[in-house]
């Protein structure tokens, strides 16, 4: 926890989401680390900007 930043996702709830969507675990294991990776970054630069 960052106060006024993210700093990542919560992996298990993004993990049992993609297993209830019927997501095959090697796409998800190979998928979601870059996926979070660019919506934090983007996340992050979206709040520092003024009009949020």
């Amino acid at each position: 926890m960052l106060p006024g930043a993210v700093i990542g996702w919560d992996m298990s709830a993004a993990l049992a989401l993609g297993d209830a969507l019927g997501v095959p675990p090697l796409a998800m294991a190979e998928l979601l680390p870059v996926i979070e990776a660019v919506m934090v970054a983007k996340l992050n630069e979206q709040m520092e900007r003024p009009n949020g």
